[in-house]
């Protein structure tokens, strides 16, 4: 191909994505625009930036909300990242595990135990939330940090990541441990869990996402408004008022920033069997 029909198709070609990434960005830009301006001023989206985005967001994140009063902008930041990194590191973890224990174990029906835990991934959450409330009541773990965050910590789609990267693992790396003198747990802690961890890293920042946007389940597990996340806390607000707008934009950054800094490790740990 002719260097110059070369240029012209990567030229086509960042123009579509560079559009694309506008469309995408152009309404959070425009929504936190609206924030900076002065507190009373038409509350709509808009392109021009005003002058008082540190007044208003410094006086929102500190400012008491709810109808008690009990909860901040920053205590609702703060439930948020516990419930989706102790979601997702759990998640992890508990994943891991129970992929080693069906490839490296002989366990038996194993097979017939993967298939039921992919099963589960053809049912929606929201269809165990009323018998998965019942167990959580019982336990005495409504309005708790607990309560919202183990009943969705076990899933079949982390087993299944796990499982599919454990399978392209050599068998002479567990014979060579074995022959040095390594049992299970060694060879799970010194070889396993560092090849795993693209993987895991990839897994880990997927579920924190999901865990950091869940609402039905909060809104099922706890009443009390200390204990209310980002996503929940957005109907103490109108759509659109100033506060509103500004806690929209706040629940966006920690899942978007993420997302932006580890992109490559995402896409590295979920298809690159190889690694």
């Amino acid at each position: 191909m002719p260097s110059w029909r070369r240029w012209h198709a990567q030229f086509i070609d960042h123009v579509i994505l560079i559009t694309g990434a506008l469309l995408m960005v152009l309404p959070v830009y425009s929504l936190f625009a609206a924030t900076t301006h002065k507190a009373g001023s038409p509350m709509m989206p808009r392109l021009d930036p005003g002058s008082h985005a540190l007044e208003n967001y410094g006086s929102f994140l500190t400012s008491s909300a709810g109808f008690s009063g009990d909860i901040t902008a920053i205590a609702m930041l703060w439930n948020s990242f516990v419930l989706g990194a102790g979601f997702a590191g759990l998640k992890v973890i508990l994943s891991l595990l129970a992929a080693y224990a069906l490839i490296y174990f002989r366990v038996k029906f194993a097979t017939a135990i993967f298939a039921v835990l992919l099963l589960t991934l053809m049912l929606p959450l929201e269809s165990r939330f009323l018998p998965t409330y019942a167990v959580v009541a019982e336990l005495g773990l409504v309005n708790r940090r607990a309560g919202l965050i183990l009943p969705l910590v076990a899933s079949g789609l982390g087993t299944l990541f796990f499982r599919q990267f454990l399978l392209t693992i050599p068998e002479t790396l567990l014979e060579s441990s074995r022959l040095d003198g390594a049992g299970p747990w060694k060879f799970f802690r010194d070889i396993l869990v560092p090849l795993s961890l693209p993987t895991a890293g990839a897994l880990f920042l997927v579920s924190f996402v999901t865990g950091w946007n869940q609402y039905l389940w909060p809104v099922i597990v706890t009443s009390q408004e200390s204990t209310y996340t980002v996503v929940r806390g957005m109907q103490f607000f109108g759509r659109t008022s100033l506060s509103g707008m500004m806690l929209a934009i706040v629940a966006i950054l920690p899942p978007a920033l993420l997302v932006i800094l580890f992109q490559r490790q995402v896409v590295k740990g979920l298809f690159d069997g190889s690694h």
